[in-house]
C-alpha cells in the first residue's frame, strides 16, 4: 500500500469525496495513525496549534500549546503554509490577522479551524452591531471623549478592529493590567469588552472601587445606565462572561478549604470578583501553570479553570508530589473547544494532503487591517 493510499478513508474514497460525517463515524483513536501519516506527508508545510483547554487526544499532535496570547505569537512567527488551529473561532481569526502576507497583501499562510462550530460563548456575547450601537449612545451623551476601547482576546475580529480603529487595543488575561495602564495613559476611561469579570478584577487591581466600574447591558436601552452613572464610571464593563469560569462560586473556595487543610486556591481572572478575592492567587492560564511548576513538592492546589487543563496538570505533577484538584468537583469543560476531535483533525489534514483547504478562516481586508493594529498594540504591551 502506498503512502498516498494510507491517508485515504477506509473505503478507498479520497478525503474530498468523503463528507465530514464519514470521518465522525470512525471509532475513537482510529484516526491517530492517519493523523500521523498526514502530518508526515505535509511536513513543515503545516503547523498545528493547540489551546490549553483542548482535549488530550488532540493536544497530543500539537506542535505548540498555550493560551491565546502565546498562540497568537506562534501564529505570527511560523513559516508554515497552513496553520491548523485547534482552538476556537476567534483564535483562528487572530491567527489569520497575524498571518504572513506578500507585498500585495495576499496571504502566504492559510488558517484552518477543524470544526467551524468550535466557538466561544464569551466572544458571542459582544456582537459588532451591539458594540457600535453602544458607542453611538455614548457619543450622544458626550461620553466617548477620552474613552479608550479595550477588548479581550476572546472576541471576534470585528470587535478587535472596532477597538483598533478607535485608538484601543486587544489584551489577554496575562497582560490586561498593562493594557489598562496603556489605555489610561492615553484616555480618561475605558470601555472593556466582552468579559465583565476580567475587566472588574483588572480595574480593582489598579485601585478602582467597584462603584467606579459599571456594567453596560447591550440588551437594555442605554445599557441600563443613567447618564450620571455613565459619567461617573471610570471603566465601563460589557455584560459578558466565560461560561466555564463564571461557574466557580465563593462557596467552592470555602468548601475546598474546609476539606483540605493548607490547600492553595488559584483561579483565572475570568472568575467572579468575589471568587478572586477569596483565592490565594489569580493568574492567566500560563501563570497558573507556572505557579504549579514553581511550588514545592507536597503542595496541594485547587484550581479554578477549565477541567481539561486541570486534569492534565494533575497527571503531570503527581509524580513530583503535587496534588491538583479542580475547584468545582462537578467539573467545568469548554464545550465548544471540546468539539474539535481527532476525527475532525484527520479530515482537515487528509484534505490538505490532497490539496484541498477545508474550513479556512479568512478575515475581510478592512477588518483585518484594524484588527492587526489592535493586536500589534497588544504585542507591544509587556
Amino acid at each position: 500500500m502506498s503512502a498516498a493510499t494510507e491517508v485515504l478513508p477506509d473505503d478507498g474514497l479520497t478525503a474530498a469525496q468523503c463528507s465530514l460525517d464519514h470521518y465522525l463515524a470512525m471509532p475513537d483513536h482510529s484516526a491517530d495513525e492517519r493523523i500521523r501519516v498526514a502530518r508526515e506527508r505535509l511536513g513543515d508545510r503545516v503547523v498545528l496549534l493547540g489551546h490549553h483547554y483542548q482535549r488530550d487526544e488532540v493536544i497530543a499532535f500539537a506542535d505548540a500549546t498555550g493560551d491565546s496570547y502565546k498562540l497568537a505569537q506562534v501564529a505570527a512567527q511560523t513559516k508554515a503554509e497552513y496553520i491548523v488551529f485547534c482552538g476556537v473561532h476567534f483564535m483562528a481569526e487572530s491567527a489569520d490577522v497575524l498571518a504572513r502576507r506578500d507585498a500585495y497583501g495576499r496571504a502566504l499562510q492559510q488558517v484552518i479551524l477543524p470544526d467551524l462550530n468550535a466557538g466561544c460563548s464569551m466572544a458571542d456575547m459582544a456582537e459588532i452591531s451591539q458594540v457600535e450601537a453602544c458607542w453611538e449612545q455614548l457619543e450622544r451623551v458626550g461620553a466617548t471623549d477620552g474613552l479608550i476601547p479595550v477588548t479581550y482576546m476572546n472576541s471576534t475580529a470585528a470587535i478587535k478592529a472596532f477597538c483598533g480603529e478607535r485608538g484601543g487595543l486587544v489584551c489577554t488575561s496575562s497582560n490586561a493590567r498593562k493594557a489598562f495602564e496603556w489605555a489610561f495613559a492615553r484616555g480618561r476611561r475605558i470601555l472593556f469588552l466582552p468579559d465583565q469579570h476580567l475587566g472588574r478584577n483588572t480595574g480593582f487591581s489598579l485601585g478602582f472601587a467597584l462603584n467606579e466600574m459599571s456594567v453596560w447591558d447591550p440588551w437594555v436601552p442605554e445599557g441600563g445606565l443613567t447618564r450620571s452613572v455613565v459619567e461617573r464610571a471610570q471603566i465601563l464593563l460589557w455584560k459578558g462572561h466565560c461560561s466555564v469560569h463564571q461557574r466557580f462560586l465563593p462557596g467552592h473556595v470555602d468548601a475546598m478549604r474546609a476539606r483540605h487543610e493548607g490547600v492553595q486556591v488559584i483561579v483565572h481572572p475570568e472568575c467572579r470578583w468575589d471568587v478572586c478575592q477569596k483565592a490565594d492567587a489569580v493568574g492567566s492560564t500560563e501563570q497558573l501553570i507556572r505557579m504549579v511548576e514553581d511550588a514545592a513538592s507536597g503542595t496541594t492546589f485547587a484550581i479554578g479553570t477549565e477541567i481539561h487543563l486541570v486534569n492534565r496538570l494533575a497527571r503531570h505533577f503527581a509524580p513530583l508530589g503535587k496534588k491538583i484538584m479542580t475547584l468545582d468537583e462537578t467539573g467545568c469543560l469548554c464545550t465548544t473547544m471540546y468539539r474539535i476531535s481527532p476525527q475532525h483533525l484527520a479530515w482537515a489534514l487528509e484534505n490538505l494532503v490532497e490539496g484541498n483547504v477545508v474550513n479556512r478562516i479568512a478575515v475581510a481586508p478592512t477588518v483585518r487591517q484594524w484588527a492587526r493594529v489592535a493586536l500589534d498594540r497588544m504585542l507591544e504591551v509587556r
